[in-house]
């Protein structure tokens, strides 16, 4: 999935009734109901548990749910996201009178406006795009090229490579200046260099949308081809030079601290002194370089590819990131290659939705600080907290009971539990938006401001103590996430609620569903990236060599089986998972639903508990989990994640872990050679 700096907008008061003939009434309409935690008409009871879970938790909610035509992928976790969304509109419908708002209500309320206003954004046409393009084509000599780079990165706009900041892998707790590879427009590397009917036709697209897109910026259709032929050309130069994802998950192929005069020197065409100098960061000398081979090939890229076909491929990067702030042609063009031929979505989103993610994308601390107090609060967070502790005690009691795990190497993992930071539902301090500009009547120009905004106050880390207390999602999104430089697990407020929570649920759903998203996080501290970290976040090894080798044994079994599995089948051919690529988060899945369950049996003990709906607590446990990924998906959107995606398909998120549960085999009464009982199951933690 492409990162770039838009997100969608939003209006002026003065236009909500032409906006509404075009794009819908403003006005919010009825927020939809929650996703019930354990939802019983999902389950398809002609299935067989223990042949195909996925099918018996999930099999008539996947029937009776097709993909929304504006949707790549439909399921009950994406229910959760499109309600969040009626509740982000609502709120900022709320928040569109002036005089009787709060600064942060002003700002986020003219951001909105700004995007939904659509006659305003025609009007200005291709002005936004102007000042960028007018440097650009003033640039007279490859001296230039850099400077003209880092001006554009400092917009947002991503090209050539990639600066930033990260914690030194060595000492957490500093920020230090981090430069690695970037510069492509497809989802990944493969796109390029893989020769596959799928790839080869892919970048025949993709060349048709360049050209598409430069004609619509002004340029005749021949010379607009020859821009994208020449585009495609850089891009695929600076695809051989990446590093491949896989592995880049190994923390150590991205572990290259250098100084500023070693790297510079390495690769002199990117005048690396000077655009240090100019990036707004605190003067450094050493930072660490993810690829510095990257750096070393494409340096002979900058002296052999001609200055105007680096004119044209920043002129891409430009129409490229700024496409969907533009008019309803460039919008629509965007959207037919990135959403309809990638994805396979069959029409776009409807304005107000696009215009809510983008506030939530540029101003979501803002945005989500009005989401929590109308949500959330304290009371959802103590909640959370609890059941948060009690899998990490589950984790302790596992640790314990592992038998291929030296005492000395336990100690080590006890100490990192232990330091754990959990943080819940919001940060405790909120960020401070007043210095980016937000006017009603300038769409693209809130956007770019609010990336550069964004820019900056990463850069500003650099050189600093880190700020462990920064979070990496907005409040109200949906979904979680482990910081091994951290060693923290984060639950925005977005997941803390149905189908994941219910506060009248028992605790057998509650533990299936957000009881396994928090083992999910908290096994990642301890999966195959994440143990290479130690208690403070420092790339360490504490492990002994023996409980390494077994490790990576218990790790090789896992990546081997989600190998075998199928993530799309169509005319263009099969596709399977890459199980190295999902490794980590397979090993979190099982990990995951381990300690949750643990954590449940702690709870209701030896006591045998009344079955609700038929269902033991056992057996509700599982469905919740299964029935938390039921999803349809398109062909076009499952072969884009199985390149691209670090996370198995639903299916296998479901089938994958539970053939190797021994407690789901016991819940279900499932038999030795049936295919939810794997003969060697796989197991890590």
């Amino acid at each position: 999935m492409r990162i770039r700096i838009f997100c969608v907008s939003f209006l002026l008061l003065s236009s909500i009734l032409s906006i509404a003939q075009t794009s819908g009434s403003s006005q919010a309409s009825e927020i939809p109901k929650e996703i019930p935690s354990l939802d019983l008409a999902a389950i398809d009871k002609t299935a067989d548990p223990c042949v195909d879970f996925y099918q018996y938790s999930c099999g008539n909610w996947m029937k009776n749910n097709p993909i929304p035509a504006d949707k790549p992928a439909w399921g009950r976790f994406y229910g959760l996201r499109e309600r969040n969304l009626f509740v982000l509109r609502e709120i900022l419908d709320q928040v569109q009178t002036p005089g009787t708002r709060t600064p942060i209500q002003e700002k986020v309320g003219d951001y909105y406006a700004a995007c939904m206003d659509e006659s305003a954004i025609e009007k200005l046409g291709t002005q936004p795009l102007a000042p960028t393009m007018k440097a650009i084509e003033a640039l007279n000599s490859k001296q230039q090229l850099i400077p003209q780079v880092s001006a554009m990165q400092r917009d947002g706009i991503r090209v050539l490579f990639s600066f930033g900041q990260m914690p030194d892998m060595h000492d957490s707790r500093q920020t230090i200046a981090n430069l690695d590879q970037g510069g492509l427009t497809l989802p990944d590397r493969d796109y390029y260099i893989k020769d596959d009917a799928k790839s080869v036709e892919t970048r025949q697209k993709y060349l048709e949308h360049m050209q598409k897109m430069f004609e619509l910026a002004g340029d005749k259709p021949d010379v607009a081809a020859a821009e994208a032929k020449a585009v495609l050309a850089i891009e695929t130069a600076l695809a051989k030079a990446s590093m491949d994802r896989t592995v880049r998950r190994d923390p150590h192929t991205r572990d290259h601290l250098m100084s500023v005069t070693e790297i510079a020197e390495s690769a002199p065409n990117f005048r690396l002194t000077e655009f240090f100098a100019d990036s707004g960061a605190s003067r450094f000398t050493s930072l660490n370089v993810s690829n510095p081979d990257f750096f070393k090939a494409v340096n002979d890229q900058i002296s052999a590819t001609s200055l105007d076909d680096w004119k044209v491929y920043l002129r891409w990067r430009t129409l490229d990131t700024y496409a969907p702030t533009l008019t309803k042609a460039f919008v629509d063009e965007d959207f037919q290659f990135d959403g309809a031929y990638l994805s396979g979505q069959k029409e776009i989103e409807v304005r107000w939705k696009r215009c809510v993610k983008s506030t939530d994308q540029n101003l979501g601390m803002a945005l989500g600080q009005l989401y929590v107090d109308k949500v959330f609060g304290p009371a959802g967070k103590e909640r959370t907290l609890k059941m948060v502790h009690a899998i990490e005690a589950s984790m302790h009691q596992d640790i314990g009971e592992l038998t291929w795990m030296s005492d000395a190497t336990k100690q080590k993992a006890y100490e990192k539990l232990n330091a754990v930071v959990n943080n819940i539902g919001y940060p405790d301090k909120w960020r401070d938006y007043s210095a980016v500009v937000v006017t009603r009547e300038d769409y693209a120009g809130n956007v770019t401001r609010a990336a550069a905004f964004e820019v900056q106050r990463q850069r500003n880390k650099i050189s600093k103590p880190t700020d462990r207390k920064d979070w990496g999602m907005t409040p109200p999104t949906v979904n979680a996430y482990y910081r091994s430089e951290m060693n923290d697990i984060n639950f925005p407020a977005g997941i803390l609620q149905p189908p994941f929570y219910g506060q009248n649920m028992d605790d057998a759903v509650n533990y299936g569903a957000i009881g396994v998203v928090i083992g999910h996080e908290l096994t990642h501290g301890f999966d195959d990236q994440g143990r290479k970290f130690d208690a403070d976040g420092n790339l360490k090894d504490w492990w002994t060599a023996d409980d390494t080798k077994a490790f990576e044994q218990r790790a090789d079994c896992l990546a081997d089986e989600y190998s075998g599995f199928v993530a799309v089948k169509d005319d263009k051919g099969e596709v399977k998972l890459n199980g190295k690529l999902t490794l980590g988060e397979n090993t979190a899945d099982n990990g995951g639903l381990k300690l949750a369950y643990m954590a449940l049996i702690n709870i209701i003990g030896n006591t045998p508990v009344k079955p609700i709906d038929g269902y033991t607590p056992q057996q509700r446990f599982f469905l919740a989990y299964g029935q938390v990924w039921c999803e349809n998906v398109t062909d076009q959107q499952a072969r884009k994640w199985a390149i691209t995606d670090p996370h198995s398909p639903g299916r296998w998120r479901v089938n994958g872990v539970l053939q190797n549960s021994a407690a789901f085999q016991e819940a279900f009464g499932c038999k030795a050679g049936q295919p939810m009982v794997r003969e060697n199951a796989c197991r890590v933690w």
